[in-house]
C-alpha cells in the first residue's frame, strides 16, 4: 500500500482522502494493489503504445506515475507546472511526438493554462492528464475542486472526464488522436483519483492503422484543380514571394519547400516561428520579415522587393501582427495564396486562394503537378532565379554593411548582436537554439543565420509569454539528447523559472542557458518610452548575479562582461558536460530592430557610445 512518505509534498492530503473514504462495494477496492491491473495501468499502457516515454509531472496522479514507471516511462519532475508545460511544448516540437504532462487538480491545473495556451496558439500537440476529485464528491466542495472544463476551454482542442474505468485505454487513445489530428493542440483528460486504482480488464494492443502519437497523424492535400490554379498564379508572377511560418516545421515540409523554391524560382521569407524553414544563405532567401525590419535587420532592405510582390504565398502561416508588419507589409493589390491545415487561417486576414491540407503533402503535390504540366507560361526557372537573385543581392549587401559596426569587438558594452554571433561561432553546427519571448526571440531570429533547415530555432511566439525559454530548452534536450541545446533568455524572463535549474541538475539535462543580464525589462521600457516618452519604475530591476543562483543548485556557471571574458565563458561552457549557465552583462540600451520602435525613438534610446546604423 502506498504511504504518504512515498508521495511528494502536496499529495498527502489526497492519499489520506482515499484512506478515509473506503467504499463498501466488494467488487472494487480503494486500496492500491500493484499486482492487479488497474485503470492507471490501462492509461499507462495506452501512453506507451503511442510512443510516449516521458511524462512531465510532479508525482500526481500518483497511481498513474507508479504504473508508468513499471512500463519504463520516466517522470521528469518539473518545479512549477507552467514550466513543465513549456518543457512538454518544446519536446513535442522537436521530436514530432505528442508530449504528456500531468498535474493535480485545482491550483496546479491552473498553472498549466499559460503553457497550454502557447501550445494551442502554436498548434503543438500535448496531452494533459489532470487528477480530479472522487466521482462521488463532485459538486460538494471537495478539496481543490474546480470547474476544469471551463478552465481549459480556451486552450484545448479536446476535453473529457473519465468516469468509467473500462474505457480508460479508449479515452486516452482518443485524447492522443484529437491532439495530433487536424490542427494539433492540447487535449485534456481528467482522472478522478478513485477511478485510477480500480481493477480493469487488460486491453490488448491492436495494430494501429496510422502512426499514433506522431504528428501530423494523417496527411491530406487540396484537390488538383486548386493546386493547378495556385501554380498558374505563381508561374505567371513577375515578383512572387513565399512567406513560410511555423507550419513548415510542424509538417516537416523543409525539403518540399526548398524543392518548390528551386523549381519555380520563388524567393522565400519566414516569420519568427518559421525561422529555419529554409537555408538563409540561399540567393533567394529574404530572411525573417515582419515587424523587425529596422536598422541592423538582415531583412531591412528586402521591403523594396516585398512592396512590389504581385503574388504572395503564405505557407503554414498565421498571418499574425508581427509576421505581417501589422498587416501593412504586403501590397494590398497582390494576389494571395494560403496553404494551411486550418481552413479558417487561410481566410483570416487576406482574401486568399485556399489550399487546405497538410503543408508537406500540399507542396509535394504542387511539385508533382508542376512537373506534369510542362508549362511554358513563364521563363525558365533558371532565368527567373538569376533575375530575382540579382535584385536581392545588393539589398542583402546593404544590410550586412549596416550591421557590421555592432558585431565588432571593442564596444564599451557588450552588444547582444555580437553575443549571438559569438554563441553561433562556438556552438556545433547542428545545435538547437531556444529563445524566451520578448527581445530574446528577436535577437535569436535576426542574428543567427540558418544554414541547415530544420526545427532548430524555438521560441514561444504562439502567445509570447515570458519565462518559457529555459524550460523549453530542457524539453528540447530531452527530445534530442544527442544535440547541443542553447537557450537565450533575458534576466526578466529568466526570473520566472530559476527553479528549473534544479530540475536540470537533478535529471542531468545538458542544456546551456545564456542570460542577457541588463537589469531592465527591455521591451516594456522601450514600449513605454516610445509611446509615453517615459517609463514606469518597475522597468528597472536589481542586477542579479545569476551564477550564484546556478551554483546554489549545483549547476556550472560562468560570467562575462567584455569581449575577453565572453570568449572564455563560451569556450568553458561548451566544454563543460551537464547543465550550464552563462551570465552576460549586456548594454541595457540595446534593442532589436523593431521597426516601430526605431521610427519613434532610436536616437534617444541608443547609447551615445554605440555606433548607430546609417538609416537610424
Amino acid at each position: 500500500m502506498v504511504t504518504p512518505s512515498t508521495l511528494r509534498a502536496g499529495s498527502t492530503f489526497q492519499l489520506c482522502e482515499v484512506e478515509m473514504n473506503q467504499t463498501a462495494d466488494p467488487t472494487r477496492s480503494s486500496r492500491y494493489d500493484p499486482s492487479v491491473n488497474s485503470v492507471a495501468d490501462e492509461i499507462a499502457r495506452a501512453l506507451h503504445d503511442a510512443g510516449i516515454r516521458e511524462i512531465f509531472g510532479q508525482s500526481c496522479p500518483t497511481a498513474l506515475m507508479l504504473a508508468a514507471e513499471r512500463l519504463g516511462i520516466r517522470q521528469i519532475g518539473y518545479r512549477t507546472e507552467n514550466a513543465g508545460a513549456a518543457m512538454a511544448d518544446a519536446y513535442a516540437r522537436v521530436s514530432g511526438q505528442i508530449a504528456c504532462i500531468a498535474a493535480q487538480n485545482g491550483p496546479a491545473a491552473t498553472l498549466l493554462v499559460p503553457g497550454m495556451a502557447e501550445a494551442y496558439k502554436a498548434s503543438v500537440p500535448m496531452l494533459a492528464l489532470v487528477q480530479d476529485v472522487h466521482r462521488r464528491q463532485v459538486d460538494k466542495n471537495a478539496f481543490q475542486e474546480f470547474d476544469h472544463q471551463a478552465l481549459f476551454s480556451s486552450c484545448s482542442v479536446w476535453f473529457q472526464r473519465l468516469t468509467e474505468g473500462g474505457r480508460a485505454y479508449e479515452f486516452t487513445r482518443k485524447a492522443i488522436i484529437a491532439a495530433t489530428s487536424g490542427r494539433p493542440g492540447p487535449a485534456v483528460l481528467m482522472l478522478p483519483m478513485d477511478i485510477l486504482i480500480e481493477p480493469a480488464r487488460l486491453t490488448e494492443a491492436a495494430p494501429e492503422p496510422f502512426r499514433l502519437g506522431r504528428f501530423p497523424m494523417l496527411r491530406t492535400r487540396p484537390a488538383d484543380a486548386e493546386i493547378d490554379t495556385a501554380l498558374g498564379l505563381l508561374l505567371k508572377a513577375r515578383r512572387p514571394l513565399i512567406v513560410a511560418g511555423g507550419g513548415v516545421h510542424s509538417s516537416e515540409a523543409h525539403d518540399a519547400l526548398a524543392a518548390l523554391r528551386d523549381a519555380l524560382a520563388i524567393p522565400v521569407a519566414t516569420t519568427n516561428m518559421g525561422k529555419g524553414a529554409v537555408d538563409e544563405t540561399h540567393p533567394l532567401a529574404l530572411g525573417v520579415v515582419g515587424s523587425t525590419m529596422g536598422t541592423r535587420s538582415p531583412a531591412k532592405y528586402m521591403s523594396e522587393y516585398i512592396s512590389k510582390a504581385d503574388v504572395v504565398f503564405f505557407a503554414g502561416n498565421r498571418t499574425n501582427e508581427n509576421g505581417t508588419g501589422a498587416w501593412k507589409l504586403f501590397p494590398p493589390d497582390a494576389a494571395f495564396i494560403h496553404a494551411d491545415i486550418d481552413p479558417y487561417e487561410t481566410q483570416r486576414n487576406y482574401r486568399a486562394l485556399p489550399l487546405v491540407g497538410d503543408l508537406r503533402e500540399t507542396l509535394e503535390a504542387m511539385l508533382v503537378r508542376h512537373a506534369a504540366r510542362q508549362t511554358s507560361a513563364v521563363a525558365a526557372p533558371g532565368a527567373r532565379e538569376r533575375r530575382i537573385a540579382a535584385e536581392l543581392a545588393p539589398l542583402r549587401e546593404r544590410a550586412v554593411a549596416n550591421l557590421q559596426p555592432y558585431l565588432q569587438p571593442g564596444n564599451p558594452l557588450l552588444r547582444p548582436e555580437r553575443l549571438v554571433r559569438e554563441i553561433e561561432r562556438h556552438a556545433p553546427e547542428d545545435s538547437i537554439f531556444v529563445a524566451d519571448a520578448s527581445y530574446s526571440t528577436l535577437w535569436l531570429t535576426q542574428f543567427l543565420t540558418c544554414r541547415q533547415p530544420g526545427r532548430r530555432y524555438l521560441s514561444p511566439r504562439g502567445l509570447a509569454g515570458l519565462g518559457w525559454g529555459y524550460p523549453m530548452a530542457l524539453g528540447a534536450k530531452l527530445a534530442m539528447p544527442q544535440r547541443t541545446v542553447v537557450a537565450l533568455v533575458g534576466d526578466g524572463g529568466f526570473a520566472h523559472c530559476w527553479a528549473e535549474l534544479e530540475c536540470a541538475v537533478r535529471h542531468d539535462i545538458d542544456a546551456k542557458v545564456v542570460v542577457l543580464n541588463n537589469a531592465v525589462l527591455g521591451f516594456q521600457r522601450n514600449a513605454e518610452l516610445g509611446y509615453y516618452r517615459t517609463h514606469t519604475d518597475v522597468c528597472r530591476m536589481v542586477r542579479v548575479d545569476h551564477t550564484l543562483v546556478a551554483r546554489a543548485v549545483g549547476c556550472a556557471a560562468f560570467a562575462a562582461s567584455d569581449d575577453e571574458s565572453l570568449e572564455a565563458a563560451l569556450r568553458q561552457a561548451f566544454a563543460t558536460p551537464g547543465p550550464c549557465l552563462i551570465d552576460v552583462m549586456v548594454d541595457p540600451e540595446a534593442f532589436p530592430p523593431i521597426t516601430a520602435f526605431e521610427r519613434q525613438f532610436v536616437r534617444l534610446s541608443e547609447n551615445a557610445a554605440t555606433p548607430v546604423g546609417d538609416d537610424a
